[in-house]
C-alpha cells in the first residue's frame, strides 16, 4: 500500500481554468521506436478568471519525456520552469503567448492503453477522459476548447493511413520520403476529443446526402482481413444521421465522418470530432460470425457515438462530474434511436432489465454515487452505469414530464443556446425549463443524490362511491456519504384493469383516461381516482417511468391478470418475471435451510398460455420466459447465496421444463427461420424464442433435444444459431459439449472476436476443476493479457462460473484478486472493472464474505494505481 494514498477532487473546488488555448497545433513524427510530438499552443490568461497572476501549469504523464520548451521565440533553460508530479510548471508568463513543447512518447511500451499507443501494426489513440496528457504537456480539461491543427509524418510504405480529426487539408511527400499529412478541425474541442490513427488499413467508401443537400463522405477503416464486416456499420451509421435529423433536427457539420475499427481498446468507443475510433467487438458483423444480440449492440453504438457530434461535442461538458449531461442524454438519444429501428417494448424490456440488475446493484453498493458526483479520486472510474444507465433514465423523466413536443424544444434550445460551450448538468435541465414552462427545480435532485428510490404503494376501495384511493411513499436509502434524502420528483405512469383484464377509463383531477401520469413530489402523497365502477388491479409505473424499486402486495391473481391482459408491454413482462421471483424465492430459503426443493409453479399456466398465443410478438415471448438471472436475484437478496440461488433457478426451469416439453418442442419447430439471414427485427424474435424454447426442451430430458443441439450446432448458417446450440450444451451438461467446444475453435480460431465468445463460454462452464481450466486458457494461444476484449471475456466469463467463482474455500477469490494485481501493473482501467465481483462481499453469505473481505484487504497491501486504490478503499471502509 502507497504511504501516500490518492487524493479525492470535488465538485464544489471547481474554478475556471487561468488560462485559454485558442489554437492547437500539433506535430506528430510516428516510429517504431520513439514519436516526436511538438505541440504549438497559442495561450491567454483567462479573462474570467481570478487569479490573474496564477502560474501556468500544464498536465503530463508519467511516460512523457519533455525535450524543450519555448515561450514565443524564448527557449526556457532548466531554471525557468519545474517538472512536479507530472506537471510542467511556468511561473513566468505574459497575457497572450505561444508555448512550444517539444515531447518523445513510447506508444509500442504503451500497456495503459491511453494517450497514443499501438494497437497490432497501426498507431491509435484513446484521450478521453484523461488520455492526451500522456501525448504532450496540456491543459487536459474539458472546459479548455481550442481549434486543432494535426501533422502526422510518417513511412507512407508502412502507415498510408493517416488521419485525424476534421478535414484533410494537405498532403506532401518531404525530402526524407515520408509523407506529411495535415487535419484541420474548425470546431473548438478539449483534448479528449483528440484522435489521431495511422496504419496500414482498408477503407468502406460511401456518402450521405443531408438534410440541407450537403454530402457527407463517409469512410471506415479496419486492417484488411476485417473490412468485408463493416456494411452492416455503414448502414446503422446513415441509419443514425437520418434519424437525428428527423427526431432532434440535428445536421452533420464536417464534410467527412470517419470511423476505425481497432483490436486494443478499454472502451467500446470514442466519438472523437469527425473521427470515431471503436472497439472492433462493438463494429465487425456478419451472420457468420456475429450474434443477433451483437448486431443489436453495433447499431446502438455506431449511433450512440454518432449522435455524440451534438450531444457531446458541439456541447461538450464543462467538467468530468457532469460527464452524465453528455453520455446519460446520448444514451437516451441512442436507446429511442433502437426502438425507433426495432420494437419499442422489447428494448424498453432489455435495458430497464440490464439497469435493475447491474445498475441497483451499484447503487447498493460501495461505489454508489450520485448521476453527478461530488467527488472522485480518479475519473475513469465513473464510467460507470450510474452516469449512463440512469443518467439516461433521468433525461427520461424528463421525456416524460414535459412530454414529446416541449421535450423538443428544449433540447433546440440547450444545443442554441452552448453550441460551441463546455457546460453542466444545470444548464441543460434550465434549457428544458425554460422552453416548457415546467418547473423542474425538485426534479434536479436526482442528480445530486445517490441511490435507489423505493415507492410503497397501497390502495383503498369504495364501492359505494366508486372512488379508489392510491397511497404512495417514496423513500431513498442511506448511501455512503448521504445518509439523509429528500423527496425526489417522480414520473409514475399508471393504468388501472378491472377483473376481466379490460382497461379501466376514469377521472384523475378532472382528467378522464384509461392512463394517467401521477407526479409524486411528497414523502407521501394520496391519489385519488372517481368513476372507477369495479375494484381493480393497478397496472403501476408503466413503461417503467422512473428508476425505483416499487413495492405493491399483488397476488399471484393479480400478476397473472397483468401478464394476459395489460395494455402495457413492459408491465406484462415485469408481471411474469414478479411470478417468478415469488416462487424463485421460496425456493431459495428451501435451498439455504438444506431442504429438499419443492413448489408447485404456477407460472406454468401463464407460460403455456404465452406459447399458445400467435398473435404475440415471439420475442416479448422469450423475454418473459426468460428466468429472472442470477445476478438479479442476488441483487435483490438481503444476503447473497450463489448455490442456493443457482440451485433454485435449475429447479424451477426444470419443473417448467418438464410441464411443457411438448409445447417447448412445437414452439422451436414453429419459429424456424427460412432463407438468408437478416438481421431484422422479425427473424431476430423468432431465432430468440426458437433457441430459448431449445434450451426448455433440452432441459426436460427429451432425447430428441439432444439430438436437435447437435443438429443445429452443425448446420447453422448463422453465429446466432451456432452459438445457441453451443452455448446450451455447455450450460446443459450435454455429452457432447466438449466434442462441441472443440468443433467451435478449430473452425474459428482465426476469427479473434468469436475465439472471445469461445473464451467466455469455456470459463463460465461449470466443471470441478474450472479454476484450473480458466488458468490453462490463460497460457491458450487464444489468449492475450494485453488485449481488454480477451481480459473481460476470459475473465469476466469466469465471474459468470458459480461454482467456481464462489467455492468454498476462498480459491475463486484469490484467483480474480491475482489477475486484479498482475493486471494493475499493466492497465488499471481493466484492473479496477474486474474488481467489481469482489466488492459484494457485505452481501455475502458469512462463510463467503469473510473471504471475499480477505482478497480485497490482500489487494489493499500492494502498491496501487488510483483507479484500483479507489475502487478497493471504497469497498472496504
Amino acid at each position: 500500500m502507497k504511504e501516500s494514498q490518492p487524493s479525492a477532487i470535488y465538485l464544489k473546488d471547481y474554478k475556471v481554468p487561468p488560462f485559454l488555448i485558442d489554437k492547437t497545433e500539433l506535430t506528430f513524427e510516428l516510429d517504431e521506436a520513439t514519436t516526436v510530438v511538438t505541440s504549438k499552443l497559442h495561450m491567454r490568461r483567462n479573462p474570467d478568471s481570478t487569479e490573474n497572476t496564477a502560474p501556468l501549469v500544464l498536465d503530463g504523464g508519467e511516460d512523457v519525456k519533455l525535450v524543450a520548451v519555448a515561450m514565443d521565440d524564448y527557449v526556457l533553460p532548466s531554471g525557468e520552469y519545474q517538472l512536479v508530479d507530472n506537471q510542467l510548471i511556468i511561473t513566468a508568463t505574459a497575457d497572450n503567448f505561444v508555448l512550444t513543447c517539444e515531447t518523445l512518447i513510447e506508444p509500442q511500451n504503451n500497456t495503459r492503453l491511453e494517450g497514443l499507443y499501438r494497437s497490432s501494426s497501426m498507431f491509435c489513440t484513446q484521450c478521453e477522459a484523461e488520455g492526451f496528457r500522456h501525448i504532450t504537456y496540456y491543459l487536459d480539461r474539458p472546459d479548455v476548447m481550442s481549434v486543432f491543427t494535426t501533422r502526422i509524418i510518417a513511412d507512407a510504405t508502412k502507415y498510408p493511413v493517416m488521419l485525424s480529426n476534421g478535414n484533410e487539408i494537405s498532403r506532401e511527400l518531404q525530402e526524407d520520403g515520408k509523407t506529411s499529412v495535415v487535419w484541420h478541425d474548425p470546431f473548438p474541442k478539449p483534448a479528449y476529443l483528440f484522435a489521431l490513427v495511422s496504419g496500414n488499413l482498408e477503407v468502406k467508401n460511401d456518402t450521405f446526402v443531408t438534410q440541407s443537400q450537403r454530402e457527407v463522405k463517409l469512410q471506415i477503416f479496419t486492417e484488411a482481413h476485417n473490412i468485408d464486416k463493416v456494411d452492416y456499420a455503414m448502414e446503422a451509421l446513415k441509419r443514425s444521421m437520418r434519424w437525428d435529423e428527423d427526431v432532434y433536427g440535428r445536421e452533420y457539420d464536417l464534410d467527412i465522418f470517419m470511423i476505425v475499427a481497432v483490436d486494443d481498446f478499454n472502451m467500446g468507443a470514442m466519438e472523437n470530432k469527425g473521427l470515431n475510433i471503436f472497439n472492433s467487438s462493438c463494429l465487425l458483423a456478419s451472420p457468420e460470425t456475429t450474434t443477433d444480440d451483437t448486431y443489436l449492440r453495433v447499431e446502438a453504438i455506431v449511433a450512440h457515438e454518432y449522435f455524440h457530434n451534438w450531444s457531446g461535442n458541439r456541447v461538450t461538458c464543462r467538467d468530468w462530474f457532469q460527464l452524465s449531461l453528455k453520455e446519460g442524454f446520448t444514451v437516451f438519444r441512442d436507446q429511442s434511436f433502437s426502438a425507433d429501428m426495432h420494437s419499442d417494448t422489447v428494448k424498453r424490456v432489455e435495458d430497464v432489465s440490464f439497469l435493475k440488475t447491474a445498475q441497483f446493484a451499484e447503487d447498493a453498493g460501495p461505489m454508489a454515487h450520485p448521476v453527478r458526483p461530488a467527488s472522485f479520486i480518479e475519473i475513469s472510474n465513473f464510467y460507470t452505469l450510474t452516469v449512463y444507465e440512469k443518467g439516461a433514465e433521468i433525461v427520461r423523466m424528463i421525456h416524460t414530464l414535459l412530454g414529446a413536443e416541449n421535450f423538443r424544444k428544449g433540447s433546440d434550445l440547450y444545443f442554441e443556446r452552448h453550441d460551441g460551450q463546455a457546460v453542466t448538468c444545470d444548464d441543460f435541465v434550465a434549457a428544458m425549463q425554460d422552453a416548457s414552462g415546467v418547473d423542474l427545480t425538485q426534479f434536479k435532485r436526482w442528480y445530486s443524490q445517490a441511490g435507489t428510490p423505493q415507492i410503497r404503494v397501497t390502495d383503498e376501495y369504495d364501492a359505494q362511491s366508486q372512488t379508489y384511493q392510491l397511497t404512495l411513499q417514496q423513500e431513498t436509502p442511506a448511501t455512503p456519504g448521504q445518509p439523509t434524502k429528500l423527496p425526489l420528483h417522480i414520473p409514475v405512469r399508471l393504468g388501472l384493469i378491472d377483473e376481466s383484464g379490460n382497461a379501466l377509463s376514469v377521472s384523475s383531477s378532472g382528467h378522464v383516461s384509461d392512463e394517467h401520469l401521477l407526479e409524486l413530489t411528497e414523502a407521501e402523497q394520496v391519489f385519488e381516482f372517481t368513476q372507477v365502477a369495479t375494484k381493480p388491479v393497478p397496472s403501476l409505473l408503466r413503461g417503467f417511468s422512473a428508476p425505483v424499486k416499487l413495492s405493491y402486495d399483488y397476488s399471484s391473481a393479480d400478476l397473472l391478470l397483468l401478464l394476459s391482459s395489460d395494455q402495457d408491454g413492459f408491465n406484462r413482462w415485469n408481471a411474469g418475471q414478479q411470478l417468478a421471483v415469488n416462487e424463485l424465492n421460496t425456493l431459495i430459503e428451501q435451498a439455504v435451510a438444506g431442504e429438499t426443493l419443492s413448489l408447485t409453479s404456477n407460472l406454468v399456466e401463464g407460460f403455456k398460455s404465452l406459447l399458445q398465443d400467435a398473435s404475440l410478438d415471439p420475442a416479448m415471448v422469450a423475454l418473459i420466459l426468460n428466468l429472472p438471472s442470477q445476478a438479479y436475484l442476488s441483487e435483490l437478496a438481503q444476503v447473497i447465496h450463489p448455490n442456493a440461488i443457482k440451485q433454485a433457478r435449475q429447479y424451477l426451469k426444470k419443473q417448467i421444463a418438464e410441464s411443457l416439453q411438448a409445447d417447448f418442442a412445437q414452439a422451436y419447430q414453429q419459429h424456424q427461420v427460412t432463407g438468408q439471414y437478416q438481421a431484422e427485427a422479425k427473424d431476430i424474435a423468432s431465432r430468440s424464442l426458437k433457441n430459448l424454447a431449445l434450451s426448455y426442451w433440452l432441459e426436460s430430458g427429451d432425447d430428441a433435444a439432444k439430438q436437435v443441439v447437435v443438429a443445429q450446432f452443425e448446420s447453422a448458417d448463422n453465429m446466432t444459431d451456432q452459438f445457441a446450440a453451443l452455448s446450451i450444451a455447455v450450460h446443459h451438461g450435454h455429452d457432447k459439449a466438449d466434442d462441441l467446444l472443440d468443433a467451435f475453435y478449430q473452425q474459428w480460431q482465426n476469427e479473434p472476436l468469436v475465439v472471445n465468445k469461445w473464451l467466455m463460454l469455456s470459463a463460465s462452464r461449470e466443471q470441478e476443476d474450472a479454476i484450473a481450466k480458466v488458468t490453462a486458457l490463460m497460457e491458450h494461444e487464444a489468449f492475450d493479457l494485453k488485449n481488454p476484449n480477451k481480459v473481460r471475456s476470459l475473465l469476466g466469463g469466469f465471474g459468470q462460473n458459480i461454482a467456481a467463482f464462489h467455492q468454498v474455500d476462498g480459491s475463486g477469490y484469490q484467483f480474480l484478486a491475482d489477475q486484479i494485481l498482475v493486471l494493475d501493473k499493466r492497465n488499471p482501467q481493466i484492473a479496477s472493472r474486474l474488481c467489481t465481483p469482489l466488492t459484494r462481499w457485505k452481501k455475502m453469505a458469512p462463510e463467503l464474505s469473510v473471504k471475499m473481505k480477505a482478497e480485497l484487504e490482500r489487494i489493499m497491501a500492494n502498491e496501487l494505481s488510483k483507479d484500483v486504490y479507489e475502487v478497493i478503499s471504497k469497498s472496504l471502509a
